[in-house]
């Protein structure tokens, strides 16, 4: 994890394969709901995070579960911005979107995908733990056992994180006081 730290293309090269299974498992996660045609797989997403990676912009990872996470940050902007390309016209007010159907990032979807990176984005300056949770969970298709383990933190905080912030995200999204 040091040479990656440093911005060491070998060590980043080394690291890929052996948490491919992970980078694999959140890219699918992220396109389980999207219709089977979708011109992003799996294999082409964790690609592109691989390159984006490889930028100019690269991040001192603290560790595995620090690199993880960027690379769940990164699907999920790359998803976001085939959205916004596929979808330039903004969503109408006064649309209700649920937030499970939101991450299904198909066409139809896709201001909706749009909505929820946005208030998602805004979400994490007011809680970044728990907006990462509704990341690892939605777009990276983890349970919150798995939540707990990748994090390090308690399964019962996590299941009260994702509660607290999908209740926020619905309320911003649909512009109510409903709860998820």
């Amino acid at each position: 994890m040091a040479g990656v730290r440093k911005g060491d293309r070998a060590a980043l090269d080394e690291l890929v394969p052996i948490v491919y299974a992970e980078l694999h498992k959140i890219a699918s996660g992220y396109l389980r709901r999207e219709r089977p045609d979708h011109t992003l797989q799996p294999t082409a997403l964790i690609n592109e995070v691989y390159l984006r990676l490889l930028g100019p912009n690269h991040v001192d990872y603290m560790d595995r579960t620090h690199f993880l996470g960027v690379a769940a940050y990164l699907m999920r902007q790359i998803l976001t911005e085939h959205a916004r390309r596929r979808n330039a016209a903004k969503r109408s007010p006064g649309v209700t979107v649920a937030l499970n159907e939101a991450l299904d990032f198909s066409p139809e979807r896709a201001s909706s995908v749009i909505a929820i990176d946005d208030a998602l984005t805004a979400f994490a300056s007011v809680d970044q733990e728990q907006a990462r949770f509704v990341e690892l969970r939605f777009y990276g298709g983890m349970t919150a056992e798995e939540i707990a383990d990748v994090t390090g933190i308690s399964v019962h905080k996590v299941r009260h994180g994702l509660r607290h912030a999908l209740a926020w995200l619905h309320r911003e999204v649909n512009g109510d006081g409903a709860h998820v």
